[in-house]
């Protein structure tokens, strides 16, 4: 790492196709060298992505199952293995500037502060973390150790959300005066189960132990957990709003410019102490912004078979809302940001004669690689990545405490009137996984 070439530069918040502030950079004329922790299923995914710059040269691989690795190998070869990160990272030394950390929510936070206070640059899955508080300091250690962040939202440098983000901006719609927002095909559905299943024995390539890590011992159950059903669980996963959350709301917060709600409450179906709910529909109260009609602006997240009214968007006959998106009510007409789909104008009629613009897209994973070998930060760094987190994380509070409406004092970190809520903001550590306050 060169470190001699510091830079830090006070900017606002960057625009969508603005320029990004000058942070830390690497050497230009040497590849960014990666350690990845999580080598399968995603973890494989965002691999490959970042691979493919033609500057990365990967130094470690970790899994903490140890039959995950054959992709990998395939597709990298001759790359060492581990199977506790904190061995690769001891082990490597300086032989890593970067890394990424693609494993199940609730070992986010643990593993990229321990990164990033070794200096390394950061490219963390969506949700970054598993709580508010862990969301605060990964955004806080990332700003002390002068490194280059970015979510796994990777839909955020896409043609798609990128064209949404400028016809809001453009005014297209006029000022927004509210926003719905879902993903109808979520809910508790990989599992099916509300309580503790029946235990069985732990594979011999799989360390159940560092698999949990931060959360509470339990016993391994096969095809409940591990590999991928852990979104299911309160103590593992962030649900659905967790999943899909930090894809669906991003466009909506970079277009608007939002930043903590006032408030947020929920109501929900199939909630219970150990798995997310089926169903539910959270409620969140913002400051208005110079994009919004008003000192407010109601936004609702709606998941597992629930959507808004669709005459709210003025369709035509027959159409239908898709299954997960955003509607953006605005003074002069709606938009429609389908996940993963170019935007759509309602009413028809008004926009006939309209010709959107399609802004390019580009690689987010490129985009992180060459933030960390210039020193350019994304539009997609900690800085903005999570305090949307913390939004996420904020909504699965208010799920578990339904009905109630929780107002919320983001530079103190705390629910004024609600103390019971305020257990939720962080959870206990296990023993030998605590992480310690910035």
């Amino acid at each position: 790492m060169n470190t001699s070439r510091r830079t830090f530069l006070k900017t606002t918040t960057a625009a969508v196709l603005g320029f990004p502030a000058i942070v830390r950079a690497s050497n230009l004329n040497s590849n960014l060298q990666v350690a990845s922790v999580g080598c399968s299923g995603k973890g494989y995914s965002d691999m490959t992505e970042i691979g493919s710059h033609p500057k990365v040269k990967f130094t470690g691989f970790c899994d903490v199952d140890l039959t995950k690795f054959e992709k990998a190998d395939a597709k990298f070869p001759g790359v060492p293995h581990f199977q506790d990160f904190r061995e690769m990272f001891a082990t490597l030394g300086d032989q890593f500037d970067a890394v990424h950390v693609s494993t199940p929510d609730h070992m986010h936070a643990f593993i990229a502060i321990d990164a990033m206070r070794r200096g390394k640059h950061l490219y963390c899955q969506k949700p970054l973390s598993h709580t508010v508080w862990e969301a605060r300091q990964m955004r806080l250690q990332a700003a002390k150790s002068w490194v280059i962040t970015q979510m796994g939202n990777q839909i955020h440098s896409a043609t798609e959300y990128r064209t949404a983000v400028k016809l809001v901006r453009d005014g297209v719609i006029g000022k927004i005066k509210a926003v719905h927002s879902w993903q109808k095909n979520g809910g508790n559905g990989y599992t099916k189960l509300t309580g503790l299943p029946t235990p069985g024995l732990v594979p011999a390539s799989l360390n159940w132990d560092w698999w949990l890590g931060v959360a509470p011992m339990r016993d391994y159950a096969p095809d409940v957990y591990h590999p991928f059903k852990w979104r299911d669980w309160q103590e593992f996963g962030e649900g659905t709003l967790g999943d899909f959350g930090c894809h669906i709301l991003d466009p909506v917060f970079t277009a608007l410019e939002l930043g903590a709600p006032l408030v947020v409450s929920a109501e929900s179906e199939g909630l219970n102490a150990q798995t997310w709910p089926s169903a539910e529909t959270i409620s969140y109260l913002f400051p208005g912004t110079r994009f919004t009609t008003g000192a407010t602006l109601p936004l609702t997240w709606y998941d597992g078979g629930r959507q808004p009214d669709a005459a709210l968007a003025q369709l035509p006959a027959g159409k239908k809302l898709p299954a997960a998106g955003s509607l953006l009510i605005g003074e002069g007409g709606n938009l429609i940001i389908p996940h993963v789909k170019m935007p759509e104008l309602y009413p028809e009629e008004k926009f006939a004669s309209f010709t959107m613009e399609k802004i390019p897209g580009s690689s987010h994973y490129h985009a992180w690689v060459d933030g960390a070998l210039s020193g350019m930060k994304t539009t997609d760094s900690f800085d903005y990545a999570c305090p949307l987190t913390e939004v996420v994380n904020l909504g699965n509070i208010a799920t578990r405490l339904p009905g109630v409406a929780l107002e919320w004092d983001a530079a103190a970190l705390r629910f004024p009137n609600h103390l019971e809520a305020e257990n939720l903001l962080t959870r206990e550590y296990r023993d030998g996984w605590k992480i310690e306050a910035i």
